[in-house]
């Protein structure tokens, strides 16, 4: 059993009733977001122990790292879980596209229309509000 195996941490990770964790892939150079895959416990056991990383394609029902057919390779810089111990975020060295679009990030040019919002002043205003 690896190390990773033993990890007493992996232990209180939460998975959904599909047995899966959604993983955000960042870009650790710039810190862009580059894609939203899914990883099952053994997925990200191979994550955590090969240096390349692994998803679960729910589609395919299979393993798939990044890369293998494109050569559009994410290398494993660090990886994190949130709070809630129920996501992780994923830093790679991304090589070429992330996405399959051949877009380096999934989210390029798909903005959406929002009302941008400001935060409100802890300072008091002119009337003392």
């Amino acid at each position: 059993m690896s190390p990773q195996d033993q990890n007493p941490a992996l232990d209180a990770l939460v998975f959904n009733a599909d047995g899966l964790m959604p993983a955000i892939v960042q870009d650790d150079e710039s810190g862009q977001v580059l894609m939203l895959a899914w990883m099952d416990r053994e997925a990200l056991r191979r994550t955590l122990t090969e240096g390349r990383v692994t998803y679960w394609s729910r589609s395919r029902q299979e393993y798939w790292r990044k890369g293998d057919t494109s050569g559009h390779r994410q290398y494993v810089r660090a990886v994190a879980v949130d709070c809630d111990a129920d996501t992780l975020l994923v830093r790679v060295i991304q090589q070429g596209a992330a996405c399959h679009t051949g877009t380096r990030s999934c989210f390029d040019g798909r903005e959406l229309a929002a009302v941008p919002g400001a935060p409100e002043s802890a300072e008091p205003d002119a009337a003392g509000r």
